[in-house]
């Protein structure tokens, strides 16, 4: 059972906003919450986001992982193969 006058007032229809706009209604112990960045905005989310590659860190995880394969390091030992 909960403690009376202990819990903060709770607000099932605050409103977020980003940008001035409202983007959607939640429940918070705030009438209103400002944000800078939600899902609707967010690089990830909208698709575009982009990965920069400083020293090949990207190629090299791919490759790590299987997810990459290293089409140099095939062709080199098909030619080597035809030389014996």
């Amino acid at each position: 059972m909960a403690k009376p006058d202990i819990h903060p007032k709770w607000y099932p229809d605050a409103k977020v906003y980003c940008n001035g706009q409202v983007v959607m209604t939640v429940g918070s112990t705030k009438p209103e919450l400002h944000v800078d960045v939600w899902s609707g905005n967010h690089p990830f989310y909208t698709g575009t986001q982009k990965i920069i590659d400083t020293e090949g860190r990207v190629e090299r995880f791919m490759r790590k992982y299987g997810m990459f394969e290293a089409s140099n390091s095939g062709s080199t030992d098909s030619s080597d193969e035809t030389k014996k």
